[in-house]
């Protein structure tokens, strides 16, 4: 059986094709038109191509910067905003004639490495993308957990926990609420902190690391401010979820520095000073998003 997954971001989309043993047999990428329509044409396209090449058909699945709502059956909350408000797994069942199942980016990226990944053969695993945003997916048995709402694993947009005075109503997240968690450790947050901390004007969290490496005393105090801050957001979620695996993806899980810390400091926050949970850098990288969308359909 042939599995598609299609990633549709804001700039690209991308599209793989796998086999059961998750092999690649097919890959191809197109610049993502701003305008419904021909969002479609090119999803479809890329579909019919990737088939003309192989030979053979398969399924298809869709990983978006959004969701698709369980009550309206329309997108929401997409950063592409053109597919905001369409019902997408329909228009694209329709025109390739099957059913195509569409999912949050974020639970593609945990299914993906929940199935062949990081984390393969946990039961529960929390992905997390910290990059310029912050996001997450839960997969359960190596399917998305989106949840009664579709918003399952929105972490991000809860507030810091554990909330220090000078932290408290500090920061403001676009989404209309202060101090949320991607304020605090996105790439982006970890950047703010140090330049606010500082008055410099560094644009990226690999810059603060080589200071760091160098003995820098301001760069490695906002690395202890960030992976503190860190280590109170997943043990909240270990707390509430008490995950298998969490899998880190985006830029800064590219921080190797972060995963001998993470232990010792999850345990100060965990509730019986306790935890043992494994914190793992993603397999896949940037691929791992598409490929969970190809594993939204699962073997029979």
């Amino acid at each position: 059986m042939m599995r598609m997954g299609v990633d549709l971001g804001g700039t690209k989309i991308e599209l793989v094709a796998l086999c059961d043993e998750g092999r690649e047999l097919y890959r191809k990428r197109v610049p993502t038109p701003r305008e419904y329509q021909a969002t479609l044409d090119a999803v479809t396209t890329l579909v019919l191509d990737a088939e003309a090449s192989l030979g053979i058909t398969g399924t298809v699945g869709v990983g978006i910067p959004g969701v698709v709502s369980p009550f309206s059956g329309l997108v929401k909350n997409a950063n592409s905003t053109w597919i905001n408000g369409h019902p997408l797994d329909l228009d694209l069942g329709a025109r390739l004639n099957r059913e195509v199942r569409v999912a949050n980016d974020a639970n593609c990226f945990a299914v993906s490495e929940a199935v062949d990944g990081a984390a393969a053969g946990k039961g529960v695993v929390f992905g997390v993308i910290i990059g310029t945003g912050c996001g997450a997916g839960i997969a359960i048995n190596g399917k998305v957990h989106g949840g009664g709402n579709g918003i399952g694993g929105e972490w991000g947009h809860n507030p810091l926990p554990w909330m220090t005075a000078a932290e408290f109503n500090s920061t403001s997240c676009f989404c209309g609420n202060k101090d949320c968690i991607e304020t605090f450790i996105s790439g982006t947050g970890f950047v703010r902190d140090y330049n606010a901390a500082t008055g410099q004007a560094l644009t990226s969290g690999a810059d603060i690391m080589a200071l760091a490496a160098t003995g820098d005393a301001a760069a490695n105090q906002a690395f202890e401010r960030y992976m503190d801050r860190l280590a109170r957001s997943l043990a909240h979620v270990i707390n509430m979820l008490d995950p298998d695996a969490i899998v880190l993806g985006g830029g800064m899980s590219n921080i190797d520095a972060i995963y001998p810390r993470l232990p010792d400091l999850l345990s100060k926050y965990v509730l019986g000073g306790e935890c043992r949970t494994p914190v793992v850098q993603n397999l896949y990288g940037c691929s791992s998003g598409v490929r969970g969308a190809a594993w939204l359909w699962q073997k029979a």
